[in-house]
């Protein structure tokens, strides 16, 4: 890899860059790597909970919605491992999330263009070349090295979101949800349990940890400084901004619209299955029978505002119920955060920070197919698949339009249609214009 040139090098593997791999080798005749820190593909490994499911049909795989021939398939991974019957007796058109971790790393393995173990440490724009110089460290050994690449494409994902200033006292006794599985033994051999949140992250390991509770002794208590625990709005007409169409409409808007519809439209992104809340009744509704004490304590309203420890194991949080502007404190030996996540910039992009385009003192500006916009305009591009909500709205980090994503870059590198772009996919239109006839 030292001193190559490629055409196209991608700055980390999650789904977004996996799917762009596999379209660019399955296509394309233009040379790539990508690049990624672990030694091996990790898809939130701390939230591979047992009978959780994806969010999204399995159409929303990393290949089908651009091109549904594609052996790099869902379908086509079940075929392979002959789980097609099986599949099909499942009668679900959702996958477990193991089974989609399994999935993707199916696609690593039959594909050439991944380095992993390999970190992108620095990027710089050769404006005389017109190249981008990409500095790279084999992770184990430390050793350095640089190649060339005409695009950049920089897949770097999110980092987990923990509020100030409970973000500086993490440890093995308060956690994100993003490593509940690696901490999951040691926190059900506690006394006491304390999940914050209201997403379906922190309703999954609440499930998980409730169906071992009258084994294992605990008092689990569930915070959220919602409203509510709110059900995921899962109408079908609803579900629809989740479309190219939308976005297209959403992406014309000016920042300031854009900004204001954002929150509106969080019901359809934030929340928690309806299967999830049911299960959750079910089996507090069930122990109720003939019992007092559940040992159990839900409460919504409630800001977790600090986390102090006052023994060993033991730690007391500073709470409040906001609409009755009553604080109080909770004790608890474990803590486990499902605040959520936010969009991970490698050190190098915000070195360059003065060359792109901005529309807030946080949000550059992106163009409709996913480029950073510059000052001075360069024919070498940096796409970005993170932090685009506030230019492509709320399906930024959805799988299925990830997918679409990907086809818009690949036209854009190539120069041509190398993935057609399908328009009027959805039964609703967005803008005001005369209805289809």
């Amino acid at each position: 890899m030292k001193d190559s040139h490629y055409d196209v090098i991608g700055v980390g593997v999650g789904p977004f860059n996996l799917g762009l791999a596999a379209l660019l080798e399955e296509r394309t005749d233009k040379k790539a790597v990508f690049f990624d820190k672990s030694e091996v593909f990790q898809w939130h490994p701390g939230m591979l909970l047992e009978q959780s499911d994806l969010q999204v049909p399995f159409l929303a795989d990393l290949v089908t919605l651009a091109n549904p021939t594609s052996r790099y398939s869902f379908l086509n991974y079940l075929h392979v491992h002959n789980r097609m019957y099986q599949f099909y007796f499942f009668k679900r058109f959702d996958v477990p999330r193991l089974e989609y971790n399994d999935y993707c790393n199916w696609v690593v393995s039959e594909l050439g263009n991944l380095q992993f173990g390999h970190l992108v440490t620095d990027v710089v724009y050769d404006e005389g070349n017109k190249i981008y110089q990409v500095e790279v460290q084999a992770v184990q050994s430390k050793e350095t090295f640089t190649c060339t690449a005409e695009h950049i494409v920089i897949g770097t994902g999110s980092a987990p979101l923990i509020p100030s200033p409970i973000d500086e006292k993490l440890n093995d006794d308060i956690i994100h949800t993003s490593r509940y599985k690696h901490y999951e033994q040691d926190f059900k051999e506690a006394r006491s349990i304390t999940v914050v949140g209201s997403g379906q992250s922190a309703a999954e390991v609440f499930y998980d940890l409730l169906q071992t509770q009258v084994d294992n002794h605990y008092q689990l208590t569930w915070f959220t400084r919602s409203a509510g625990f709110f059900q995921l709005e899962s109408g079908k007409l609803g579900q629809e901004v989740f479309s190219p169409d939308y976005v297209d409409y959403f992406q014309k808007l000016p920042y300031d619209k854009r900004k204001d519809a954002l929150p509106m439209l969080g019901g359809l992104r934030n929340g928690v299955e309806a299967e999830t809340l049911h299960a959750i009744y079910d089996l507090l509704y069930h122990r109720s029978i003939n019992r007092e004490d559940l040992a159990v304590t839900i409460q919504a309203m409630t800001a977790v505002n600090d986390v102090v420890k006052v023994e060993p194991r033991l730690y007391k949080l500073k709470c409040e119920q906001w609409q009755q502007e009553e604080e109080f404190t909770h004790e608890s030996e474990k803590v486990i955060f499902a605040t959520g996540y936010k969009p991970y910039m490698p050190k190098w992009l915000l070195n360059m920070q003065d060359d792109f385009k901005w529309e807030s003192e946080k949000e550059f500006v992106v163009t409709r197919d996913y480029r950073l916009a510059f000052h001075n305009e360069r024919t070498n591009h940096i796409f970005i698949l993170t932090n685009l909500e506030h230019s492509h709205g709320a399906s930024a980090t959805n799988l299925a339009l990830s997918v679409r994503r990907n086809q818009t870059i690949i036209n854009s590198i190539v120069g041509d249609e190398i993935y057609p772009l399908q328009s009027n996919t959805v039964f609703q239109q967005f803008d005001r214009k005369e209805p289809r006839s």
